[in-house]
């Protein structure tokens, strides 16, 4: 039987801030390696034993993940989205109300998609040794074995006589909160721990039971927010109403704590959750003396210190630190000691008081036809340059308080003005007044690339009237 993978993919990962903000979060962007820690997730749950993936995540993701699965190849099976984020409780609970409509002795694996696991065929043998447990109807989870004394991570403490080595899944006991230093050390020396990875293992018949035990409340709202979803471009919107009623609750406090029917299939390879900088410092492999860079940055007598440059042409020098965290992006730079770096969230509710946009925002903004760029920007005019992708088209729309010049640079572009339509191409500009209904279209087969200039009284996005939308913005 394969195992249908449940990819969660709706967190804003603050503690990794300015790299991940709320409009493009760390599960989305290329921290280790090549491709994203959403793309590493699902290419590492398919293939041979798996089906396909259901990816559960927010509105303003759902053609990020489309597109970032496409680039795999992998077609999702239904992509669910939230109308808010409420924790994992709901997120799993849906998935499984989805998958049992088809079968509800199919296996379902829950994972966050924002972990990095090199090790691809080792934790696919792990699954596959604790699949057995899960048709029997049993909850697996897996737990990593800890390689410090780690105050980020919650514990799973195993049950007398289980062996935390083992490859066959283990009693366990209960779950342990984060804990405090002391009692981590405590715990590492006891030897019978495992970090909690905040994956399982079940039928989606088994997960139900648990609900309708542990979180009755949760299933009824999600089977409300399931039984009145509407399917738009191929997405499931999950009803807001009924979603409106649920609780923030994750699935360890609403199920997992609870249940008897739970297991714990150790996992003994690399891992890491990156819940913040000094966790990437660990997974970017430092030199002898501790130090880690990425492209960009350059360490001179550095010690036990991370440097990444974000931004092509941006070069970050570091001399003489010990400590420290210094990530460079181009609206914002995070400068602190590597061991208070989980503090990075802070500066993202210090930024929201005073109204900084590089609290969430990235001066890069990417929406489903491609994304723009914000150049310069003064009382009454702005500067962006948009890239459309290949066939995409923004919306017709027109705005109250601004006109705009479109200066194509490469690409052509199919430019609608008030009924009229005229292709316009590099090296040609077009005008568009204040309250002309206009749209762009890039009827090429490469990226239109244009130079917008905007001026008038109100510059904001939200200045947008829209009539016509092939992405169902209205």
């Amino acid at each position: 039987m394969d195992i249908t993978p449940v990819l969660l993919a709706g967190g804003s990962g603050t503690r990794l801030w300015p790299l991940s903000r709320k409009s493009y979060p760390k599960q989305f962007t290329r921290l280790i390696g090549k491709e994203s820690l959403f793309q590493g997730s699902a290419r590492r749950l398919s293939g041979e034993g798996f089906g396909v993936p259901i990816i559960v995540t927010g509105d303003p993701f759902r053609f990020i993940v489309t597109e970032q699965l496409a680039a795999l190849e992998i077609s999702p099976g239904a992509v669910l989205i939230e109308p808010d984020a409420r924790n994992t409780a709901p997120a799993a609970a849906v998935a499984a109300l989805l998958l049992s409509t088809k079968d509800p002795e199919a296996l379902l694996l829950i994972a966050p998609s924002d972990h990095v696991m090199p090790d691809r065929e080792g934790f696919r043998a792990a699954v596959t040794a604790a699949a057995h447990r899960a048709e029997a109807g049993e909850i697996v989870t897996f737990g990593i074995s800890p390689t410090r004394p780690e105050t980020g991570y919650g514990y799973l403490e195993l049950a007398a006589g289980a062996d935390p080595m083992a490859a066959v899944p283990q009693p366990l006991a209960r779950f342990v909160e984060k804990p405090d230093a002391s009692r981590a050390a405590a715990m590492i020396a006891e030897g019978n721990y495992l970090w909690n990875a905040g994956i399982f293992l079940a039928s989606a018949k088994t997960l139900i039971s648990a609900y309708e035990a542990h979180a009755p409340e949760t299933l009824t709202a999600v089977r409300a927010a399931l039984g009145t979803a509407k399917t738009d471009l191929g997405f499931t919107r999950l009803d807001p109403v009924a979603w409106a009623a649920l609780s923030d609750l994750s699935i360890d406090y609403a199920i997992m704590e609870k249940a008897r029917n739970l297991v714990v299939m150790p996992y003994l390879g690399p891992w890491s959750d990156l819940g913040g900088w000094e966790a990437v410092w660990q997974t970017s492999t430092p030199d002898a003396d501790g130090t880690a860079t990425g492209p960009g940055a350059l360490a001179i007598d550095c010690r036990d210190t991370l440097l990444r440059s974000e931004t092509s042409g941006q070069r970050i020098v570091g001399i003489g630190l010990d400590d420290i965290v210094a990530i460079a992006m181009p609206d914002a730079v995070l400068v602190t000691r590597k061991s208070q770096s989980q503090r990075a969230k802070e500066a993202v509710v210090a930024l929201r008081e005073i109204g900084a946009p590089q609290a969430d925002a990235f001066p890069i903004d990417h929406r489903p036809w491609g994304y723009f760029e914000s150049l310069a920007r003064g009382g009454r005019f702005q500067v962006k340059r948009i890239v459309v992708k290949p066939g995409a088209a923004l919306s017709l729309q027109s705005h109250h308080h601004r006109s705009e010049h479109w200066i194509v640079v490469a690409g052509t572009a199919r430019v609608t003005i008030d009924g009229d339509v005229r292709l316009v191409s590099e090296n040609q500009s077009v005008y568009i007044p204040v309250g002309a209904i206009h749209r762009m279209e890039n009827p090429g087969k490469v990226e239109l690339v244009l130079i917008e200039v905007q001026t008038g009284s109100y510059l904001g996005e939200d200045d947008i009237i829209r009539y016509e939308d092939v992405y169902s913005r209205l």
